[in-house]
């Protein structure tokens, strides 16, 4: 299936195998003109700000920016379609057997698709990963640029985050439908899930609670044992 903005996961994981997070990334008006141009989510960037990459991962992360996709792909694959290509070494690498990227940010395709044992399996490395883990955990972050020094505000729009959730991130297109990685602590154990193609805001969320609480009965049980 498409998973929309669940995408970039696999973008933030790659970025830091190549970046530093002190690196300052500039975003052009290519990258604005990208996003705005495909009715996708922006950072409310102006041409020519530049920011931290770490900065930057908050945005790809909480408002899901589609221009901070196409920055931060320009810079670390010396191009996007390389860096792409290196999303797809990188599901190899992982063990994603059914997963195939086309893009950075998502967008609809028609030659992208993943499952969402897939997902959980790739959403498992970013929790390993310390960085990630606190970004995709994160309600709000307030940054600045580092050259204008213009603040910007960004919201995850993880509905989960303020009921335990730890992450992790949503995604949607009308080709993809819904889609919704999570992960919460329960009983001393990370349960991780993927929701792909559910029919509203609302009801992925819905779902991610259910299997929450059936995936909790379950360790509960176990425990007793």
């Amino acid at each position: 299936m498409q998973i929309a903005s669940v995408t970039k996961l696999m973008t933030a994981y790659v970025v830091l195998q190549r970046a530093k997070l002190t690196d300052v990334v500039t975003i052009t008006k290519a990258d604005i003109q990208w996003a705005a141009s495909h009715g996708a989510t922006g950072g409310g960037f102006k041409a020519g700000e530049k920011f931290y990459v770490r900065d930057l991962l908050y945005a790809l992360l909480l408002p899901s920016a589609a221009d901070a996709a196409s920055a931060l792909a320009t810079k670390y694959g010396s191009g996007k379609t390389k860096f792409v290509a290196r999303m797809n070494d990188a599901a190899k690498k992982l063990g994603l057997k059914d997963t195939r990227y086309a893009n950075a940010d998502g967008l609809t395709s028609t030659v992208s698709y993943s499952t969402a044992r897939d997902q959980v399996t790739l959403a498992r490395a970013v929790l390993k990963n310390p960085t990630l883990a606190t970004i995709v955990k994160t309600g709000r972050r307030t940054v600045a640029a580092t050259k204008v020094h213009r603040k910007h505000t960004w919201t995850n729009t993880n509905k989960l985050l303020g009921e335990g959730a730890i992450g992790l991130k949503t995604g949607y297109t009308a080709k993809a439908g819904y889609c919704l990685a999570f992960a919460q602590v329960k009983n001393g154990h990370t349960i991780v899930g993927v929701v792909l193609g559910d029919k509203g805001d609302t009801a992925r969320f819905t779902s991610a609670r259910r299997l929450l609480s059936w995936a909790g009965a379950q360790v509960k049980a176990a425990a007793a044992v």
